[in-house]
């Protein structure tokens, strides 16, 4: 094999792993809201299950990149694959240990478990591609098919949760994730190299915060980014959909199922979608600017359109699929950025800030 094939070769692996996880990610996290709405427990307590997956995964992402640009990004995203089987095996518990403390450091586990193979994944793809002519809409292109497909996936997880509760039951369903996801950990371990990113120098940790303006200021765009979507979609909007639209579970995973499996296609699709915007040099922060505003329409049109009493089932339909296309290509163009804005060295910090 020449480097150009292993480098390929690894990038498939690390995606393969990637996708493996995502399944998990997505199931488990309809498994929890279906589950425990289902035992009574309220959306505010709901909320406050996955509170802790979202915190542990902020403090995941800082620290992780360090780790991983010192100790090598396979053993990062090992080790978010074995949390992650952690995780799901402690939710097998009897429903009398289901308590929201419990629940919630279970929680916090699979966050840190997602955020490690994530940025891990993302990280490796900018260490794979070869460089020179052409790298900058190439690494566009590969980091793109990476999140899309890894978004699609995840709403194939969305599915397989709401689908293994109604068919298998809750522990039963834990199971069979678990057990899948172990095996996709003993194949990654298998075949990818133990210094993949590892950096040659020894970066202190001061200097994760240590940044470029255009790093900070994407950094802080993404935040506001992804609450604009995490707001409404991780507990609000599927507990609206089984409790006053009085959707089934199958139905509610369903929907979002489709919404993210779309969601990745866009995301997938967005180097063709908007190439004429930038021709063939990549994106740049004005692009950036234009699709964050228009992203911006789409809340304030379904607001309205419920402000005005339309039909609210509708109303959410097609202003969330609207959402999610602009959303994705918007995604899509910030995991970009900070690939490009990032030093060969410094990639798997930047990627975790």
């Amino acid at each position: 094999m020449n480097e150009s094939d292993i480098r390929l070769r690894n990038y498939f692996v690390v995606t393969g792993g990637y996708w493996g996880f995502t399944i998990t990610d997505g199931a488990i996290r309809m498994l929890v809201l279906l589950y425990f709405h289902q035992l009574g427990y309220s959306p505010y307590e709901v909320a406050m299950l996955f509170l802790f997956y979202e915190f542990f995964g902020v403090v995941t992402n800082l620290t992780g990149g360090w780790v991983g640009a010192r100790l090598g990004l396979n053993l990062t995203m090992h080790a978010g694959m074995a949390l992650q089987v952690i995780a799901l095996a402690m939710l097998t518990a009897p429903d009398a240990w289901l308590s929201v403390p419990y629940v919630m450091f279970a929680q916090a586990l699979s966050g840190i478990a997602k955020d490690l193979n994530k940025m891990s994944a993302k990280a490796s793809v900018r260490l794979m591609l070869p460089q020179g002519e052409n790298a900058r809409p190439r690494l566009f292109k590969w980091v793109a098919v990476l999140t899309g497909s890894k978004n699609a996936l995840k709403g194939v997880g969305f599915f397989a949760g709401a689908a293994l509760l109604s068919l298998a039951g809750f522990r039963n369903a834990l199971l069979i994730l678990a057990g899948g996801l172990l095996l996709v950990l003993a194949v990654t371990i298998i075949l990818l190299p133990r210094d993949l990113g590892k950096s040659r120098a020894k970066p202190r940790f001061t200097q994760v915060f240590s940044k470029t303006a255009e790093i900070n200021w994407l950094s802080a765009a993404r935040f506001f980014l992804f609450c604009a979507r995490d707001i409404w979609f991780v507990v609000g909007l599927p507990v609206y959909l089984y409790s006053v639209l009085g959707w089934e579970f199958m139905q509610t995973g369903g929907f979002l199922a489709l919404w993210i499996i779309g969601y990745g296609i866009v995301q997938a699709a967005a180097p063709e979608l908007i190439r004429k915007s930038h021709h063939d040099s990549g994106p740049d922060g004005a692009t950036a600017r234009i699709w964050a505003f228009v992203l911006a329409l789409a809340p304030a049109v379904i607001a309205l359109a419920l402000m005005y009493e339309l039909d609210p089932a509708w109303s959410l339909i097609i202003g969330l699929g609207l959402f999610g296309i602009v959303f994705a290509i918007n995604s899509a163009v910030h995991s970009y950025l900070i690939l490009d804005y990032s030093d060969h060295d410094k990639v798997a910090m930047n990627v975790g800030f």
